[in-house]
């Protein structure tokens, strides 16, 4: 058995410790009338405290790993022991600190009102410009004599390798600041291209109302959108058309595997890459891929959260059979092969997985659920995207497995990126009630509980406004995503030098805010090589078909600046 697999099976296994007690907080207590209760189980503390020489020895040489990749965190690669055992004796010091600064910054401003929420996002742009300009004006942060741009937390980008034509400053005009975005707006994952109309709609208003200022003058936020239709190719060239002929400031792209065909070029070419729309974990790779960054909670999180939950929901049913419809593309197989090494890491959990993969392009999915049907699982998992997720709510309840697996006491769970409830559940019917999300801490701007606050309330009656249906929650989404790119553009454009390519960048992997589509309890910051996964907690909600809402069972899991970084294996998969 190779060193790689051990350290995996290693990994697995203490993240699920960590998450499993957090989910019995969950089960046991919280606000959740409509959830299932869950039996406490046997702890692991003493299996997972319990360790072989030969893990001791991989112990020093992830160490030594964790160091050559600047990463400092371990819970999303490899979790320290003391952190582990910390967390689970509930005296995880720094999580106490971070917890009380949380509080003392909500009690400092109303986030039940549109204004205090822009009253907390300058006072935190304030604090993070003053804290980089006094590192850049000493010298320690910023582009050296020797062409070295430095940032927290040991984060560099080594800029004598750009583009000998390269411009800090390409894409900013006189009146605009260029900003290209490869989407599907045609094909089966067409819905996920609303997310660029919201962001453009948030960008409007921004040019409108509170415009970014460079050299003391107001530049519109100018997006750019090309429909690459999901076809990775198409991606390809687009970005070459983006880079060649648009001179764009920086770069957004949708989708794990249109991203993992262009981010070695786009960091390459030294361009701004941050808040990538995929969660694929590739993305948390600030040493080989400083220029690139992602937003949302990470499929392999996802994965392990997937597990600890069934460890700590069905009992009764351990063992439990565990049926994946997996999109047979890059995307899908960072799902399946993050539950895999997790199922493996657990026989205890999981005694048998099966994992059927289906075409992105599939009109229907009869002939996956056939199969899936057939294996009976107690556990079924959709590990897909855009329409399949309607697709795979819809065909096993037409199939009779989602009888099936509620009679026996199982679970199904629908995955993050489809957490919205006009495009993904509404049209289930019935069929949706029920279903198990681990959804990322991202708030519906459809759902009931959250359609009166007063920042999805803001984006709905600018969407309304534009004749965009605030009924459709991806264009909300577009918010999600626009918000933390224009608090790093106002970051970058009030440092020394004003708005560059380096100073966005700088800002990107030094943000902290507080993010209003985002669950509270869930720190959103990057911390350069340090922290590269900016949401890094979830939700466990489930599915209310009646009232038309996800009922959040018990508190938000976070495991913030603990997730280690992650260099993507094309030819193999998973991180070396």
């Amino acid at each position: 058995m190779g060193r790689h697999n051990m350290t995996k099976r290693r990994m697995w296994r203490l993240l699920a410790v960590l998450f499993a007690f957090s989910l019995v907080a969950a089960a046991c207590g919280g606000d959740d009338e409509d959830g299932d209760g869950a039996s406490e189980t046997e702890t692991e503390t003493t299996a997972a405290a319990t360790e072989d020489d030969a893990m001791a020895e991989d112990d020093d040489a992830m160490a030594e790993d964790d160091e050559d990749d600047g990463a400092t965190g371990a819970l999303g690669g490899a979790a320290a022991e003391e952190d582990i055992e910390a967390a689970v004796a509930g005296e995880d010091g720094d999580e106490e600190m971070a917890e009380e600064e949380m509080m003392e910054e909500e009690m400092m401003f109303d986030r039940s009102t549109l204004e205090g929420i822009f009253e907390e996002a300058a006072a935190r742009r304030a604090k993070t410009v003053a804290e980089l300009t006094e590192k850049i004006e000493s010298g320690e942060y910023g582009v050296g004599d020797d062409g070295i741009l430095r940032g927290p937390a040991g984060f560099t980008i080594d800029m004598n390798g750009c583009p000998d034509d390269w411009s800090d400053t390409t894409g900013i005009t006189d009146s605009q600041v260029r900003i290209g975005h490869t989407t599907a707006q045609s094909g089966n994952l067409a819905a996920y291209g609303n997310i660029a109309y919201g962001w453009e709609n948030y960008f409007n208003w921004i040019n409108e109302n509170d415009p970014i200022m460079v050299g003391g003058s107001p530049r519109d936020l100018t997006l750019i959108i090309k429909d690459d239709a999901y076809v990775a190719a198409q991606t390809i060239e687009f970005v070459d058309e983006l880079i060649e002929a648009e001179n764009v400031f920086s770069i957004l792209t949708l989708g794990s595997p249109n991203t993992l065909a262009v981010y070695d070029k786009i960091n390459e070419e030294c361009i701004p890459h941050p808040f990538v729309m995929t969660g694929h974990p590739a993305w948390g790779d600030p040493v080989n891929h400083p220029w690139t960054t992602i937003m949302q909670m990470s499929y392999s999180t996802e994965s392990i959260l997937w597990g600890a939950w069934i460890r700590e929901n069905l009992p009764d049913l351990l063992p439990v059979k565990v049926a994946g419809l997996v999109m047979d593309n890059d995307f899908g197989l960072a799902y399946e092969l993050g539950f895999e090494e997790w199922a493996h890491a657990n026989t205890d959990v999981v005694s048998e997985y099966l994992p059927v993969r289906h075409d992105p392009a599939a009109p229907t999915l009869t002939n996956e659920m056939t199969t899936i049907l057939a294996f009976e699982p107690d556990v079924f998992i959709s590990m897909t995207a855009g329409n399949p997720c309607l697709l795979a709510i819809q065909e096993a309840g037409q199939s009779g497995l989602y009888d099936d697996i509620n009679a026996k006491g199982g679970a199904l769970f629908t995955p993050s990126v489809c957490k919205g409830i006009e495009a993904y559940m509404k049209p289930a019917g019935d069929f949706a009630n029920n279903w198990w999300i681990i959804g990322g801490g991202s708030k519906d701007s459809t759902d009931p509980k959250f359609i009166d606050e007063p920042f999805i309330a803001f984006a709905n009656s600018n969407l309304e406004a534009a004749g965009l249906d605030p009924a459709v929650s991806l264009y909300a989404i577009g918010y999600t995503y626009g918000y933390p790119y224009g608090e790093a553009l106002r970051v970058a454009a009030d440092l020394p030098g004003g708005l560059t390519r380096t100073n966005f960048i700088l800002a990107v992997r030094s943000i902290d805010i507080y993010h209003p589509m985002i669950l509270d309890g869930i720190i959103t910051q990057f911390n350069g090589n340090a922290d590269a996964y900016f949401v890094e907690g979830s939700d466990f909600s489930q599915f209310n078909a009646t009232e038309q809402t996800w009922t959040q069972v018990g508190d938000v899991v976070d495991v913030n600046g603990k997730s280690t970084n992650c260099a993507w294996d094309k030819d193999e998969g998973g991180c070396r």
